[in-house]
């Protein structure tokens, strides 16, 4: 196995998180665009209430691609430390068995998901005003959802080998064809949402083509038949860790089913939309913050498994440093054109009647709500940091405590209880306020850990 990885324990920290965090950034935000790009020409050439059905549909399809995030970033943590203190074999044995995890793991929840579709859309929030275009999008793109959890995992590893740039191609080439796609089957030959899902689809059977040519040819890490077997031990210490991602990624999924039945019960099928919308722009927007956490994580974990603690607090104080500058100029370009951002969801050609009054109530409320959910945006650098370093050092209970922490200790009891005061305005203020707790909570056991831990211990 060659040793592309030791880089990220001798390399100069700075230098290493921005060969991690920019490709990682650059493939987050194609990703985003995609997503966005597919939402613009749903909003655009379908209607508004096309927003509405993809936004129900998110749920049950990111809970399940959450299954291969949830192996491959826990995973990941097990596989980076292993590099870091010169175990190949144990690295080659982690890797088999996130394959054969989030292929079983996956393909259970999807056929699970087929089934009871019916019921499910009902309580993800739609009426009768779109489900059968959430239906359509939803069946469709459930076929495909293996093949995503399948790239999920896949390109954590190759990032957890020091390979981002690969893990860059990864988001970039289906992203591109989807947008491809996205525009051949829903504007020229006109498919409608059976267009835009089969799009989708299809992004997702590209990207795992991808990572499968990668992890023939180009990996330090080979898929080996009897490393796929499951072991308790390796099972064990991959759950532990992929429990925390796991859990926040489903917290985050409840929290979607929660918005859409509360937006529902306090407005309307275009408050939906309106959260459709600033969902997409949270993580367009957020990519170069995201892309400096996920930068951050295989440095820590490399570098704590080989037990160099100064390289670890150096990287969190740098990646601090880095987002937070990042998230205060995201900050301020949202506050000050938020019109312009939504007005690229909506297009008034060839609309009717009843899509022109549905722009313009979208033009109307969505701007004040994506002032309101970005409002704490320059502090939650230090609340991803925090989590994503216990996930790093292998410490998953605090990490699992802190990456609920915002969604779920603080964001869904305000949403249940802000609405019944403020209406379809108390969901958007509980955003900021829940960003400002969970931050505070986070730097409380940030700052205890590293003072206990890190400058206490001595680097080997």
């Amino acid at each position: 196995m060659s040793k592309n990885s030791t880089a990220l324990g001798t390399e100069p920290i700075s230098k290493l998180l921005v060969q991690q965090a920019g490709p990682a950034s650059i493939g987050i935000l194609v990703m985003s665009l995609n997503m966005i790009v597919d939402t613009i020409f749903v909003g655009r050439w379908i209607g508004p209430l096309a927003i509405s059905a993809i936004t129900v549909v998110i749920p049950v399809t990111f809970f399940i691609a959450a299954i291969g995030l949830a192996i491959g970033i826990g995973g990941s943590s097990v596989l980076s430390r292993a590099l870091g203190s010169g175990d190949d074999d144990k690295a080659l044995r982690v890797f088999g068995n996130q394959i054969t995890l989030t292929f079983f793991s996956s393909g259970l929840l999807a056929v699970i998901g087929l089934i009871f579709q019916d019921t499910l859309i009902e309580f993800f929030g739609a009426d009768a005003s779109f489900k059968d275009m959430a239906l359509t999008y939803y069946r469709i793109v459930l076929y495909g959802i293996v093949l995503l959890a399948m790239c999920m995992m896949g390109n954590n590893v190759i990032r957890a080998e020091g390979k981002p740039k690969f893990a860059m191609f990864a988001l970039i080439i289906p992203a591109v064809g989807n947008i491809g796609m996205d525009y051949l089957l829903i504007n020229v030959l006109d498919y409608g949402m059976v267009g835009a899902a089969w799009a989708t689809f299809t992004s997702y059977a590209v990207c795992f083509a991808f990572i499968l040519w990668f992890f023939i040819v180009k990996s330090e890490l080979r898929i080996v038949a009897e490393c796929l077997k499951l072991k308790k031990k390796v099972v064990s210490e991959i759950a532990g860790l992929s429990g925390v991602t796991l859990a926040r990624q489903g917290v985050i999924s409840v929290l979607t089913i929660l918005l859409n039945n509360v937006l529902i019960s306090y407005g309307d099928a275009l408050d939906v939309a309106t959260y459709g919308i600033i969902s997409r722009m949270l993580m367009f927007a957020l990519f170069p913050v995201i892309g400096i956490t996920q930068g951050f994580m295989p440095i820590a974990s490399y570098n704590f498994g080989a037990t160099k603690y100064s390289r670890v607090r150096e990287s969190i104080n740098i990646s601090i440093k880095y987002g937070g500058a990042l998230a205060l100029m995201i900050f301020t370009v949202i506050m000050l054109f938020p019109g312009f951002f939504v007005s690229w969801f909506i297009s008034d050609q060839n609309a009717t009647a009843k899509t022109l009054t549905d722009n313009a109530a979208l033009l109307d409320r969505t701007p004040d709500a994506l002032r309101w959910v970005f409002a704490a945006t320059p502090v939650i650098i230090v609340q991803l940091i925090g989590g994503v370093y216990f996930q790093a050092i292998g410490k998953a209970v605090p990490a699992l405590f802190l990456s609920l922490s915002k969604q779920g200790f603080f964001l869904i009891p305000l949403i249940l209880l802000l609405p019944r005061y403020f209406g379809v305005w108390g969901v958007w203020i509980a955003f900021p306020i829940a960003d400002i707790l969970s931050t505070l909570v986070t730097a409380y056991f940030l700052r205890r850990d590293v003072k206990k831990n890190l400058v206490v211990a001595s680097d080997a």
